[in-house]
């Protein structure tokens, strides 16, 4: 049996610098995919918050909520999780470094907190406590594929199967952006950024970008 992957929600950038856009123009959305591996129904980066995240996985996959066994996240950027919620029999997984790197952001900026500041800062502690680390495998031919740069502990899967796809996260942005060979602009390491996205390059036969459609990787930058 193949791993299917299913793109549930083509994501968007608020701001596109390559369209010669300044400032933001459309809400941000993070591109949403569904995994269907011989153990385990995997939902990567759940966009859409609530209800119309439910409806989209049912409208596309004819699934509901109850019947995701993982919800993976490939950052914890709000973006990518505002549907987590909608999840709650799933278990909610993001990689280690990711998890260590915010939780210590996390913790320092809740010792200088003001009165307003701190309530949402607990929230967001709140919800990285009930997110676990994830394993390096999730499923007989899904792994994890850590790609740091965009933020600290980035990290897309890497399905192994017919053909190498690679759910990448922020690491590959759009398709343009991939086949220019560039990274976010704000992102937390660039260079590291830069090196994660040629991996991307040099390994991917189909890339899930951040922000974009799934392409074939047959343009290959230098």
């Amino acid at each position: 049996m193949s791993t299917r992957i299913d793109v549930i929600l083509i994501g968007q950038l608020d701001q596109n610098s390559l369209w010669s856009e300044k400032n933001a123009v459309r809400p941000p959305v993070a591109t949403t995919t569904l995994i269907r591996g011989e153990q385990n129904t995997i939902l990567v980066d759940p966009t859409l918050d609530g209800e119309p995240m439910a409806r989209c996985l049912h409208d596309r996959t004819g699934l509901r909520p109850d019947q995701i066994d993982i919800v993976f996240l490939t950052s914890f950027h709000p973006t990518h999780r505002r549907g987590l919620g909608v999840f709650e029999n799933a278990s909610w997984l993001i990689n280690e470094a990711e998890r260590t790197a915010v939780m210590t952001h996390l913790e320092r900026l809740r010792e200088g907190a003001d009165a307003s500041a701190a309530p949402i800062i607990e929230q967001e502690l709140a919800v990285l406590e009930r997110i676990g680390t994830a394993d390096d495998t999730l499923d007989q031919n899904v792994h994890l594929f850590p790609s740091p740069g965009a933020t600290p502990g980035c990290t897309g899967l890497l399905i192994a199967d017919l053909q190498t796809t690679i759910i990448a996260g922020d690491a590959v942005l759009t398709r343009d952006h991939f086949e220019k060979g560039l990274v976010w602009e704000q992102a937390a390491d660039t260079e590291l950024a830069k090196s994660s996205l040629a991996e991307v390059n040099e390994i991917a036969d189909m890339i899930v970008p951040g922000h974009d459609n799934i392409f074939a990787s047959s343009v290959r930058f230098m």
